[in-house]
């Protein structure tokens, strides 16, 4: 699942971060309301992890803004003010789940899959399955096709497709990917990401009619499919 934690704690949204990825999520993050809505709003997101109190946009009035222009992934409240109407208040607001801080992370993990099942039950193929032009990625399956061809990939280039499809159409840079795919917070400095992003382009690409992986100069890497 792809998860947009927004918290402006940076130890308590980085250990986050960390957990939701050792369980198998990709994971997005930001540090403040505005950036958090902004994501929100532009890349594909399967639940939000918002917590309440933010800078710049407070969490309450990012999830009124999300729901008022239509985008319906789950969303996680989580807050330090923890009274019957404090969590009423975040429900109200739009929430589907209020976790009061502390927590204990076997909990929020459990809410979590709660909250996934909620969201398949209504609409369990658009949460599994991305598409751009004639490529197909299937997240339960792992199966990926390209007008009609099976692509047979690697566990990593598997989630590296699945990264650039759900930033399809933006550049997407070195740093997002050593975060995103390899949960690297350094640089390496080594050429790992270029060389899977070269096998990548050669199984996706490698016969085809165009080119959906395109090199960006200077800035790093645009799925789309547009030319």
């Amino acid at each position: 699942m792809h998860i947009l934690i927004v918290e402006d704690d940076e130890v308590a949204r980085d250990y986050l971060a960390k957990a939701l990825r050792e369980v198998g999520h990709a994971v997005d993050v930001a540090a403040n309301g505005l950036e958090g809505l902004q994501m929100a709003s532009s890349i594909a997101v399967d639940l939000a992890i918002v917590d309440r109190m933010l800078p710049k946009l407070d969490g309450l009035a990012l999830v009124q803004s999300l729901r008022a222009t239509g985008r319906k992934m789950p969303v996680l409240i989580l807050s330090a003010l923890g009274d019957v109407d404090d969590r009423i208040t975040g429900l109200r607001a739009g929430g589907d789940d209020y976790l009061t801080k502390p927590y204990h992370m076997s909990e929020l993990l459990a809410r979590i899959d709660a909250l996934a099942r909620r969201g398949d039950s209504g609409n369990a193929e658009a949460n599994t399955k991305l598409k751009l032009a004639d490529l197909e990625l299937d997240r339960m399956t792992r199966r990926v096709v390209r007008n009609g061809k099976k692509i047979e990939l690697t566990a990593r280039e598997f989630q590296l497709l699945e990264f650039m499809m759900r930033h399809s159409g933006q550049v997407v840079t070195r740093t997002m990917l050593l975060e995103g795919v390899w949960d690297y917070h350094f640089d390496p400095q080594t050429n790992v990401i270029d060389t899977h992003i070269s096998n990548l382009r050669h199984k996706i690409d490698a016969g085809f009619d165009r080119a959906l992986l395109k090199t960006v100069r200077g800035a790093g890497y645009r799925l789309s499919a547009n030319d």
